[in-house]
């Protein structure tokens, strides 16, 4: 046991002397008392006996020294509290209110009064739709082609869904189907309209058109429910059908392209497309 501490003694010596040796001294100037800050909240080094929640730091550029000091008594550096040293009244949870994010001048404020509605954001006005579906049903009107213009992809989608759904309950599962031949025929339907037409149509507009007038197919597969559409009934129901979607949705193409001597002609191709709808109901 001697011979133990007589090693660990010399190693402790050894390793006291070659461990960490540095000539290094402090320029002068450095660690100079800052004005504005008490004398016991100077910076000091780590191992100048203060500990690490009692070191001062600098305050940010352009904060106040004073106020800053203040918040130093009741902070730790870390953002935490010193112990047995307790915040001054009403201070916890407090936040700035230039530096909050509901402060008034903060990075993340404003007044959200002033902020548009969130369907007029996203571009849903149900105006517009209930125009559109009324035209649709009634296809004898006048319909403002300002309201054609407006690109509404919320009512082709509901509409697209909703028919799928009433398959789904009568026993048929065709919804590929349907978001399959709509999308090929939208495509089809953009080409010959461009070709037909000098003005030039956009696919939102195509596929708006083509979408609300799938409104009268979801009547005839609501109508399939209860009734078999394979017979005479069946297929006169699926032709008026057919012959409403595609009147109603030539008669929006030649309003808003200005081509009303040219509306049998795009009749036609919108006859083909809910023709294969309507074959899906009935079969």
């Amino acid at each position: 046991m001697a011979q133990f501490q007589e090693d660990y003694g010399q190693y402790n010596q050894s390793y006291s002397q070659d461990f960490y040796q540095t000539n290094y001294a402090m320029p002068e100037g450095e660690g100079a008392p800052n004005p504005g800050v008490p004398a016991q909240q100077q910076q000091q080094p780590w191992g100048g006996g203060v500990s690490a929640n009692q070191a001062y730091y600098p305050p940010p550029p352009g904060y106040d020294n004073q106020a800053y000091a203040q918040q130093q008594d009741y902070m730790e550096p870390s953002g935490g509290h010193q112990m047995g040293v307790e915040p001054p009244p009403g201070s916890m949870g407090q936040m700035d209110s230039t530096q909050g994010y509901g402060g008034g001048g903060g990075e993340y404020g404003g007044n959200f009064e002033d902020e548009p509605p969130l369907l007029e954001e996203l571009g849903i006005n149900f105006e517009l739709i209930k125009q559109k579906v009324l035209s649709v049903l009634n296809p004898f009107q006048q319909t403002a082609p300002e309201i054609l213009n407006d690109t509404d992809l919320a009512g082709p989608l509901i509409f697209g869904l909703l028919f799928g759904i009433i398959l789904l309950v009568s026993g048929k599962v065709h919804f590929g189907y349907i978001y399959g031949v709509g999308l090929m025929g939208c495509i089809a339907m953009y080409i010959v309209l461009n070709l037909m037409s000098a003005a030039r149509v956009s696919v939102g507009c195509v596929v708006s058109v083509l979408g609300y007038c799938l409104l009268p197919m979801v009547l005839l597969s609501s109508f399939s429910i209860v009734v078999h559409l394979q017979g005479v009934l069946g297929s006169v129901l699926s032709l008026v059908i057919i012959v409403w979607c595609s009147y109603s949705a030539s008669k929006l193409f030649v309003s808003v392209l200005s081509m009303n001597e040219q509306q049998l002609l795009v009749a036609y191709p919108c006859a083909l497309l809910y023709g294969v709808f309507a074959l899906l109901v009935v079969f």
